[in-house]
């Protein structure tokens, strides 16, 4: 089955595909790249040409989103963000499969979101394989600085991801969740309203 796809369509399926050694991948990725670069030497004060850059690069965007330079991705066309989504400094998602964001998603600095993983043993490995599986975030999801969040991971609405927290698996709607590996702390309750 898997000899007549290319190597896009089977990262686009999750199968173990060649990211280092097919040409077509490794050109979105350089054409990526070079977009990526143009808007990090972007002045702050660029805001309509840095919106105009993102909605070429992103597959999905809404009205209103802020991503805060330096900003890093694959391939651009996989990532898809909802209504003020906003990223600060240093934000970084490989998006060999889809990673969606919906609606009022706010991301400290440093944060990552990786699609892309890699075979445990090493002959595959080194051959440069691997594989991706999408990540999707709910609305209204606070991510702390630095955090990375692995393949294949759903964050449901209205969550928090306490600062330096590696999400390795699902995390459930309202909830405050840290850690590493990232676990659910408490539920995020009416009495959270009144605390700071």
């Amino acid at each position: 089955m898997t000899d007549n796809m290319t190597e896009k369509q089977k990262m686009l399926a999750g199968l173990i595909y060649d990211a280092n050694n097919d040409p077509d991948l490794i050109q979105e990725r350089l054409r990526c790249k070079e977009r990526c670069y143009d808007y990090n030497q972007l002045r702050p004060s660029e805001v309509e040409q840095q919106q105009q850059l993102i909605r070429q690069l992103f597959g999905k965007t809404q009205a209103h989103f802020s991503l805060v330079a330096p900003f890093w991705c694959d391939y651009g066309y996989n990532i898809e963000i909802g209504e003020n989504f906003y990223a600060n400094h240093n934000c970084v998602i490989l998006d060999g499969a889809k990673v969606t964001f919906g609606d009022n998603v706010f991301i400290a600095p440093d944060c990552g979101f990786y699609t892309a993983g890699h075979p445990l043993d090493t002959e595959r490995r080194n051959q440069g394989l691997e594989y991706a599986y999408p990540i999707t975030v709910g609305d209204n999801v606070w991510f702390g600085g630095g955090v990375k969040v692995m393949p294949g991971v759903t964050i449901g609405s209205n969550s928090v991801i306490a600062a330096g927290s590696i999400v390795t698996t699902d995390i459930p709607d309202n909830v405050l969740a840290a850690g590493v590996p990232c676990r659910v702390i408490r539920p995020i309750t009416e009495q959270d309203h009144h605390r700071t």
